[in-house]
């Protein structure tokens, strides 16, 4: 293999997710040649504002807006094909090229059983709720697992996916009808439906690994993104309160069909608070005036479902955690300027359990709901730092608030973004071209 002097860098979630991993992953697609989305589905949601036009994107990587760089989807993720061709369809009417945008033949197809199935078993689950979306994620994995699954490439195969269809959706039927009291769905309508679909979408379609794996051996910069954040994780996050699959760094190897050692750094986004979607234990969470504050102001509404997110103060122990569980090694700060207007800012160091001082994420999610925040409290600066574009022009209160992040959760800061627009952020180091583990304080111990 050939020696790179470029990056291949992994963007992930350090939170609950809606970190703004969208605006990052635009920012720094300038430097990438090739962009890859390595799990979630239509779950997910990226706001992207370009000179003052606003893109929600699902399941198109951010890298999009780009017209030089290669946009691929991968078989981590879950694809609903009339949500992503809508997605096409939307970028195309506003001349954004699409022709870079590729699809792994062996992501895994969202059918509209899958959407029923979620909505209705979320539903008889009452107040053991997880908060899901609706949009039929979780069980598109569960037959992923099952190996029932229908893959994008047999999508492709219009001789053989009828009969495949037909028997699939025969066994679905018998949960709708008998399990969730829902009429069946007509086998033959959805038939004519994703034939229809793999039409328009077979030219995008590609071996997604090969694919990457050629870029990587022609020296490209390549961009990993994930979709939710880490705590939201299958394995690692607040479960059951956790997506179906792996938003973190690990993820990004499985879901893209790339191994660990070609991975060269990984940049987590945090917002400068913290927040959460959907159930689950929030040890930062607050209610009241200043929740409401960083809710308004931070415009803190889910991109793909329009729910209120739920608002807390930063929390260290979950940034700490993300930096172990994906090998972090610099942090883009997100939405700073929510914060401009508190005459005081607390920030989470550890927890209290049943007395006990404790400073690591507890996995036992029962032990987690008893978790009682210890906070630390910091002056605000209270003064706009909007039209802030490098570190010295910022009040010297958020240098200092930003410089305690850093040291508590002990990974540099490299990007702070102070807005929803590109032209909104400081980029202290160019994770994809800059030096590797550049600190941003000198106090701050490498190593």
């Amino acid at each position: 293999m050939n020696f790179r002097t470029l990056a291949n860098v992994i963007v992930i979630g350090a939170q609950w997710g809606d970190e703004g991993k969208g605006k990052i992953t635009d920012l720094l697609s300038k430097s990438a040649d090739m962009v890859v989305r390595y799990q979630g589905g239509v779950n997910a949601g990226h706001t992207v504002v370009v000179n003052g036009q606003t893109f929600k994107l699902h399941l198109i990587p951010s890298g999009i807006l780009y017209p030089d760089t290669e946009c691929i989807i991968g078989s981590g993720t879950v694809i609903d094909p009339k949500m992503l061709l809508n997605e096409l369809d939307q970028l195309e009417l506003l001349q954004i090229p699409t022709q870079h945008l590729l699809i792994s033949e062996t992501a895994h197809v969202t059918m509209p059983y899958h959407r029923l199935i979620d909505q209705a078993a979320e539903q008889r689950r009452g107040n053991r709720k997880l908060g899901t979306t609706g949009r039929g994620i979780g069980p598109t994995y569960a037959d992923k697992s099952e190996r029932t699954g229908i893959r994008v490439l047999d999508l492709m195969h219009s001789e053989s996916l009828p009969d495949q269809l037909r028997w699939t959706i025969a066994y679905k039927n018998v949960l709708l009808e008998k399990l969730y009291d829902l009429p069946p769905l007509d086998s033959e309508a959805v038939i004519d439906e994703y034939l229809g679909y793999a039409d328009r979408l077979r030219p995008h379609v590609v071996d997604c690994s090969l694919k990457i794996y050629d870029a990587i051996q022609h020296r490209r910069n390549i961009l990993f993104e994930g979709a939710q954040g880490t705590l939201l994780d299958l394995d690692h996050g607040t479960y059951p309160y956790v997506t179906s699959s792996n938003p973190v760094a690990g993820g990004a190897c499985i879901g893209a069909g790339v191994g660990p050692t070609m991975i060269d750094r990984v940049i987590g986004v945090a917002k400068a608070y913290t927040t959460r979607v959907g159930e689950g234990p929030f040890p930062t969470e607050l209610e009241g005036e200043v929740g409401t504050l960083l809710c308004e102001r931070g415009s803190e509404f889910g991109t793909t479902t329009g729910r209120k997110r739920r608002c807390g103060w930063f929390d260290a122990v979950i940034g700490r955690y993300a930096v172990r569980i994906n090998g972090m090694d610099c942090l883009a700060i997100t939405k700073l300027d929510v914060l401009d207007t508190l005459p005081e800012i607390k920030v989470c160091v550890a927890y209290k359990v049943a007395g006990d001082h404790c400073e690591h994420f507890p996995s036992d999610s029962r032990q987690f709901t008893l978790c009682e925040p210890v906070y630390e409290t910091i002056p605000g600066w209270q003064q706009s730092t909007e039209q802030c574009r490098s570190l010295d022009e910022l009040p010297t209160a958020a240098q200092d608030y930003l410089k305690f992040l850093a040291e508590l959760v002990e990974v540099p800061i490299a990007i702070v973004s102070l807005g929803a627009s590109r032209d909104q952020t400081i980029i202290v180091e160019d994770p994809i071209h800059g030096p590797k583990r550049t600190l941003l304080y000198p106090n701050l111990k490498e190593g």
